[in-house]
């Protein structure tokens, strides 16, 4: 069947989620190493939201949108010159945010084959969508960190509750780190779930900080002198003080790392959250779910 037309949630003028429009854009054609995906899901993160609300700049001009969505889960409907996967194949993956006019949140979607991962059997397209791009944030933070040097080494994570800090408390502590997670203490049942220990709140002197909840400032009064300091938004950083090492992870897309991350949500052994599944012609009230916070899990919208 040939589409002609797609349909994709963008923004022209951000103002929160009632500056979201849904239109009508016409369907890409996959070109050489692409494969044109048709959505099955795709999940709504924060720097969705950002963007939506104008806190992230992006580069708006009059007459042009900007579409949102990164992750996405769908069916492969076509391929370009020198891609292997076959058509009708499940796959995943999130969009590089690099260019403005290419979503997740649509029917369909145009992306490099080298970026998607095929989906495990059994995995859910719903909770595979919620995972890609925060998994691979968290599997690089996890890469930059390394393995801890020494016996006792303490490493703390802020937002341990969320999709990105649950996976590098996982990642850390499978790295030797003696891992805390910093969240809100109803969510001590699920950050312990992880193998890890829980605070709500703590005092500096940590060997690590992974700050995935952007405290910033906060973050960096907690790391002892000459530590570490990693986040998750580049640009987003303290200055670095007292010999702290202050650096933060810009997420690729990775399709065979996102693979072997993907398995493990499968088998269990790496957390991904459902807070709710909307349908995309819903989704100005999605994202206003997201806007009120609290949410635990990630929204994703159904084309």
């Amino acid at each position: 069947m040939n589409h002609q037309t797609s349909r994709q949630v963008v923004v022209r003028v951000p103002g929160g989620p009632e500056s979201l429009e849904l239109v009508d854009v016409p369907v890409a054609e996959p070109g050489p190493g692409q494969v044109r995906i048709a959505v099955a899901a795709a999940a709504i993160n924060p720097l969705d939201l950002d963007v939506a609300s104008g806190r992230l700049p992006v580069p708006v001009r009059p007459g042009v949108h900007v579409a949102l969505g990164r992750d996405f889960s769908g069916i492969v409907e076509a391929t370009g010159d020198d891609v292997a996967l076959a058509v009708g194949t499940r796959v995943a993956g999130f969009v590089d945010g690099a260019d403005p006019e290419r979503g997740s949140h649509a029917d369909r979607l145009v992306v490099d084959a080298s970026d998607v991962a095929v989906l495990p059997d059994g995995l859910c397209p719903n909770v595979a969508a919620s995972a890609p791009l925060g998994l691979t944030t968290a599997a690089q933070v996890a890469e930059i960190v390394g393995a801890a040097p020494e016996e006792g080494r303490r490493l703390l994570v802020t937002g341990a509750a969320g999709v990105v800090g649950a996976a590098v408390a996982v990642l850390a502590r499978e790295q030797g780190w003696q891992v805390t997670g910093l969240a809100r203490a109803r969510d001590e049942a699920f950050v312990r779930g992880l193998g890890v220990d829980h605070a709500t709140a703590t005092t500096p002197g940590w060997d690590v900080v992974v700050d995935t909840a952007v405290m910033g400032g906060e973050a960096l009064s907690l790391v002892r002198d000459g530590g570490r300091l990693v986040g998750t938004q580049p640009g987003r950083e303290p200055r670095a003080e007292r010999g702290v090492d202050v650096g933060s992870v810009v997420s690729r897309p990775d399709g065979p790392l996102l693979a072997r991350l993907l398995a493990r949500v499968a088998a269990g052994t790496l957390p991904a959250r459902i807070h709710a599944a909307m349908p995309l012609t819903e989704v100005v009230d999605a994202y206003r779910l997201l806007a009120k916070g609290g949410v635990r899990g990630r929204v994703v919208v159904l084309p």
